[in-house]
């Protein structure tokens, strides 16, 4: 019987195979940033799924090759978050950014969770204005501008996005214009849910970039007034001057 034990003892470890071997581990892929799941759609008796964010790089061929015409500088807009608004002209008469009229943008740009305030590109400011002109001075209705407790990744972190509506204006109207005043280095989004347009400049060397969200505002970073805050790396807010 002692002879036969080792044989019955290898039987049972071939035929139980190798119990001890944990099973393997199913690779996890990463979750994109813009991975918002799917939600149904209905048309009638039909319903299909569809992505919450849809996005895609923006052909080349649909850039704008034409240079752009100076704007008024005009701009009348409200912050919706802060309720004020402002009338200003980004110009001096002799067509010169007017500081102190940048400087009453960045404040009304400033990030509502925190009230950081940063110069923001001059260059949306002068976006802003051209919208500003082809809709016939309807005001402009901002729903965010910096946001300094944001990812880094985040064009609002850096001074350099926007999301606004324009007053009595389809949304689609103003994605549709914003599109035409891209030469390159734009992001432009909207957002169905919330009736609003993102319009930034990407990071250098980024190429322009279009979406659909139909999660509604993307302001992930506004989390009150005990958020922690990000190294400051975008410009210093503008002074105003006399």
């Amino acid at each position: 019987m002692r002879r036969l034990l080792p044989v019955f003892v290898a039987l049972s470890a071939l035929l139980a195979g190798p119990a001890s071997a944990a099973p393997a581990a199913k690779a996890v892929a990463k979750k994109s940033v813009n991975d918002k799941g799917s939600f149904k759609q209905c048309q009638g008796a039909k319903c299909h799924r569809v992505a919450v964010f849809q996005g895609h790089n923006a052909a080349k061929s649909t850039y704008r090759t034409e240079p752009l015409e100076k704007p008024s500088g005009h701009v009348e807009i409200r912050a919706e978050n802060l309720a004020e608004e402002i009338d200003v002209n980004i110009y001096k008469p002799d067509g010169t950014f007017d500081e102190a009229s940048l400087a009453k943008l960045d404040t009304l740009f400033r990030c509502v969770a925190t009230g950081e305030v940063r110069a923001v590109r001059a260059e949306l400011y002068e976006q802003l204005s051209r919208i500003y002109d082809h809709f016939e001075g309807k005001q402009i209705q901002l729903v965010s501008g910096f946001r300094f407790a944001e990812r880094n990744s985040s064009r609002h972190y850096h001074a350099s996005a926007m999301d606004i509506r324009v007053k009595d204006v389809s949304y689609r109207d103003v994605y549709s214009f914003a599109e035409t005043l891209d030469q390159g280095h734009m992001g432009i989004g909207q957002y169905p849910n919330s009736q609003f347009v993102h319009i930034d400049f990407r990071a250098p060397g980024e190429p322009s970039y279009r979406w659909t969200d139909y999660s509604g505002h993307g302001g992930g970073g506004h989390k009150g007034k005990g958020a922690k805050k990000a190294p400051a790396r975008t410009q210093p807010a503008r002074k105003p001057v006399s």
